[in-house]
This record gives structure tokens, C-alpha cells and sequence, in this order.
């Protein structure tokens, strides 16, 4: 048996990285948003999402960071570059974009103003933002999780969507 090269430890930070991030995200919206919903009262909803939030935001910004340091490593190691914008290697457009949403919305959006404008909006109309989380949480979920599986079959050759 051959030692670990440096590919191989990447894409293992980079698996590890993906299951903690989407794995946290499948978390929020299958679990801890419905729970959360079901609370009698909606003012109570915000203030207990935003406490379990904010302890995971830590984990969600660290994975992101993980998963994208060494998605682009072996990028760039590999040359794959030309890939990117092929039919048939569509999931790695799609891991970029995913990343990237999730990296603007971790890093950037939220820090600066998103996270007022949720305080803001839920003060006025509790159940509509709750709404509005969920459905948000459940897109990015999806794509997500097409993203995952199009990135397992196309890394072992199978083409899905071509």
C-alpha cells in the first residue's frame, strides 16, 4: 500500500468539510426548523432559531472555508479548470456556485445586513419570515444535495444531466 499524497489528504478535508457543511445545513431544515415552528408562539420562534443559529454559524463559516480551500487546491493541482462550463462536468460548476452562495451569505450578506433585516422583518410578521427561512433553507438544501450527488457519480465517471 502506497503512503497518502497530498490529493488524497485534500479530498478528504474536502469530503469532511462537505458532510459537516451539508450535513449542518440538512440539520437546520429537516430538524431544527420544524421543530422551531411548532412553537406556540411565534415570538418565541426567532429568538430561540437565532441562539441555535448563532452557535452553529462558527461551524458553517469553518466548513465552508475548509471546503473551498481545498476544492480549489485540487483544482488547481489537477488542472481542472477547463471543466468548468462543460456539459458533462456540470457538478463542478455547481459545487463553485453552491460554495460561493454559501460564502456570501456566511461571510458577507449576513455579517453586514442580513441579519438586522431578519430581526427587522420578524419583529413585523414572525410567521412570514419563519416561511421565508424554511423555504430558503429547503432550495439551497435541494441544489445541495443535487450537487452531491452529481459530484459522486461525475468523479467516478458517471454522467448525470449531461
Amino acid at each position: 500500500m502506497e503512503p497518502m499524497d497530498e490529493l488524497t489528504i485534500a479530498r478528504g478535508i474536502h469530503l469532511i468539510g462537505v458532510v459537516l457543511w451539508i450535513g449542518g445545513v440538512a440539520m437546520v431544515t429537516t430538524v431544527l426548523l420544524p421543530v422551531v415552528s411548532r412553537f406556540k408562539s411565534p415570538q418565541e420562534r426567532v429568538p430561540f432559531f437565532e441562539q441555535v443559529e448563532k452557535r452553529f454559524a462558527w461551524q458553517a463559516r469553518l466548513t465552508t472555508l475548509i471546503t473551498g480551500l481545498s476544492g480549489f487546491y485540487m483544482m488547481f493541482r489537477m488542472e481542472l479548470w477547463s471543466l468548468l462550463g462543460e456539459t458533462g462536468y456540470w457538478w463542478m460548476t455547481a459545487m463553485i456556485a453552491i460554495w460561493f452562495v454559501f460564502t456570501l451569505m456566511l461571510f458577507v450578506l449576513e455579517p453586514l445586513f442580513l441579519h438586522d433585516w431578519f430581526l427587522e422583518q420578524a419583529a413585523k410578521n414572525p410567521e412570514k419570515t419563519f416561511r421565508r427561512i424554511q423555504t430558503m433553507h429547503w432550495v439551497l438544501l435541494t441544489l445541495s444535495l443535487l450537487t452531491v450527488l452529481g459530484a459522486a457519480a461525475g468523479s467516478h465517471g458517471g454522467l448525470l444531466f449531461q
